[in-house]
């Protein structure tokens, strides 16, 4: 079994960033409720998404955000393929959707791609990518290729 949790260090940064302006603001202005509410909903963003992990069992992988919310368990006889692929600017951080399907992401732009037989893709990120292709594809059947069956020309026949 491989289970890895991947601390989300940049999402700390930039909430830590907004949290600064928020205090200063709360020091210049008071405490109203709007800028209340918006520091509960920082407090519940830095909770959500603090971490990333991935588990990979006999039979499955899941992987799920912080205290385990939007995540997604798979059976391997689903998976057709994996591959380590790097994530651009451009696939971001947290859940998304994008061009080269499902993205979940914490930190940093390595990842492990899996391609599902339905023709879904999800992307997820990690700070351990060989580990984690390595744990996957000691579970994941590639599909065999078949030997082409060897062609014996026929004798040809003359008309007498």
């Amino acid at each position: 079994m491989y289970q890895h949790k991947q601390y989300a260090v940049f999402i700390f940064v930039v909430l830590g960033w907004i949290g600064g302006f928020l205090a200063l603001a709360w020091n210049l202005i008071g405490a109203d409720v709007p800028l209340m509410g918006f520091c509960a909903i920082l407090v519940l963003v830095a909770f959500l998404f603090h971490s990333l992990t991935i588990k990979v069992t006999d039979k499955t992988v899941s992987w799920a955000f912080g205290p385990g919310v939007f995540g997604k368990t798979v059976s391997f006889d689903d998976i057709e393929s994996v591959r380590a692929v790097s994530n651009s600017f451009r696939h971001g951080i947290g859940l998304r959707i994008t061009h080269d399907g499902w993205v979940y992401s914490v930190s940093g732009f390595k990842a492990v791609e899996l391609a599902m037989k339905d023709g879904t893709h999800y992307r997820l990120g990690t700070n351990d990518q060989e580990g984690l292709l390595a744990a996957l594809q000691a579970h994941i059947t590639e599909p065999e290729s078949k030997p082409e069956p060897e062609h014996k020309p026929e004798p040809e026949q003359v008309d007498d």
